[in-house]
């Protein structure tokens, strides 16, 4: 027990922050054709505090734990603070392997500024992991856009379509544009609490999340906040009519950077961290647009999703689906919504991003992902065909996979509470299974008509261990659910009953 404590007594989450940075000058120190080798080990140690924050978290502690803060503006009460909790620490360890996966799917494509590449990805991955564990809202806000910088020169550099830049350009426009409404939501809660305490600012400011969570914010003003932030998320999420981005970046810009964007469901995480818990009055009186939102979102992405001729504009929009859905599971306000909602999430980063990674391995084969270029690529690709099968299953929550537990826990949510929402819900997760099954059909069966597809080869051992890895945990979680459940159970009741 000894050695326990003095583990847990160790700044994991910082370390854990620091190790991307700390790989980032190594790039810059050793020769540039190590750099994806240098990228790789530095996110394989990276998982060791984050494993080990889940292993030594309290699972019946509904609280942050693992919190540590550092000054940054002390001024205006801003820290980095850093914690996690049920509902958050489980992104960690999963992040990373997103991460990993994508930095093996580089492995041979980026050839030209290697060093650029690999730094800006961990920056990236830098900059994903302090929205995860930021207790503070406005460092919340700096990792927030801190992801901007290198998915932006990631896109417009490394793109594959002739777009790439405008790609780019259109989505760093669109998400500076949702900044704008997250940083005046934080403003007023600042202001806020500092007119609560009686204090004259800047000296009553609080950036603080533990204590704007128990600041009451006045009715009008609470709506304006949660209204706010939910727009401010929900052009990350994305949600219909702010997902424009999304469709052009999964079509210009590289598929393992696309990978992150679909898998890392970033806006979510927000609405379920910040939109609810600091605006609960407004959050309920709004169930509704919630709802609707997701109902939308899961409707429009399924019919777009049937319609396309390109798989990963088909993988776009089926994100965009399946996010709705998550959106509606939030809107339930019970138990089984948020923990299937979390478990939904935590499945996009496995599911939806071992199918984008899976379809970059056929572009980087065969220099497309237009349907009428794939047919009969299951005859000489059989490995690549069965997992994308497996994990597309996964995605319609087949049981046995991870994503059953996680859509029946919505659906039965959403049922119960929101039961026109629900049916509409399982009439486009029959959609889901008819724009799968048909992109399916038409990219891996039938005869083979292009000589690239008949000389292609299989998958390469480092991408057969990420698929196997990505799948096992689909498995393990679809099996075991309660390995999921058991660490958010605490956490979603103490979330709840912030809303009674």
């Amino acid at each position: 027990m000894g050695q326990i404590d003095t583990i847990a007594n160790l700044p994991l989450l910082s370390t854990l922050l620091l190790l991307p940075l700390i790989g980032i000058a190594a790039i810059w120190l050793i020769p540039v054709a190590k750099a994806r080798h240098v990228t790789l080990i530095t996110l394989t140690i990276a998982l060791i505090p984050a494993i080990a924050v889940i292993f030594l978290l309290d699972k019946g502690n509904p609280d942050f734990q693992f919190v540590e803060q550092y000054p940054w503006i002390p001024a205006l009460d801003a820290h980095f603070r850093f914690g996690v909790d049920g509902l958050s620490v489980a992104f960690l360890p999963l992040t990373i392997l997103l991460f990993i996966g994508v930095t093996l799917a580089s492995w041979t494509n980026v050839q030209g500024l290697q060093r650029v590449y690999f730094s800006l990805l961990l920056l990236f991955a830098t900059a994903t992991l302090g929205v995860f564990m930021s207790i503070d809202a406005l460092a919340f806000f700096l990792f927030w856009e801190l992801t901007l910088v290198p998915l932006y020169f990631l896109i417009s550099l490394w793109g594959i379509g002739p777009h790439r830049r405008y790609a780019a350009t259109k989505y760093t426009l669109f998400m500076l544009a949702g900044g704008i409404p997250l940083l005046l939501a934080i403003a007023v809660m600042a202001f806020n609490h500092a007119e609560i305490i009686g204090a004259t600012p800047p000296a009553g400011l609080s950036f603080n999340y533990q204590a704007l969570i128990d600041t009451p914010l006045p009715p009008g003003l609470e709506i304006v906040v949660f209204l706010f932030l939910l727009i401010g998320f929900a052009v990350k999420t994305p949600l219909f009519p702010l997902h424009t981005w999304l469709p052009i970046v999964a079509l210009e810009g590289p598929v393992p950077i696309a990978a992150l964007l679909v898998g890392l469901k970033l806006g979510a995480y927000g609405i379920i961290r910040f939109a609810i818990p600091l605006a609960p009055t407004a959050a309920q009186e709004l169930h509704w647009l919630l709802a609707g939102l997701g109902v939308i979102g899961i409707l429009y992405g399924a019919l777009a999703a049937l319609n396309q001729t390109n798989l990963r504009r088909m993988l776009a929009y089926s994100s965009m689906s399946h996010v709705g859905l998550v959106v509606l599971g939030i809107a339930s306000f019970n138990q089984q919504g948020l923990q299937g909602a979390v478990f939904q999430l935590l499945n996009f980063v496995m599911i939806a991003g071992g199918l984008f990674l899976l379809t970059g391995y056929l572009h980087h084969r065969l220099g497309s992902t237009d349907l009428i270029h794939l047919g009969g690529a299951a005859q000489t690709m059989p490995l690549l065909a069965a997992f994308f099968m497996f994990l597309g299953l996964a995605s319609l929550g087949i049981p046995g996979s991870s994503g059953f537990p996680a859509e029946f826990l919505i659906l039965i949510s959403a049922l119960k509470t929101h039961t026109g929402a629900g049916l509409a819900a399982l009439f486009g997760i029959i959609i889901g299974a008819g724009y799968l099954l048909n992109s399916y059909r038409q990219c891996f069966y039938g005869p083979v008509l292009d000589g690239q597809v008949r000389a292609a080869q299989d998958l390469r051992p480092r991408e057969l261990f990420t698929m196997a890895l990505f799948s096992l945990l689909v498995l393990i979680f679809g099996l075991f659910p309660g390995l999921v459940l058991d660490l958010t159970q605490a956490t979603a009741e103490s979330w709840l009953n912030r809303l009674l």
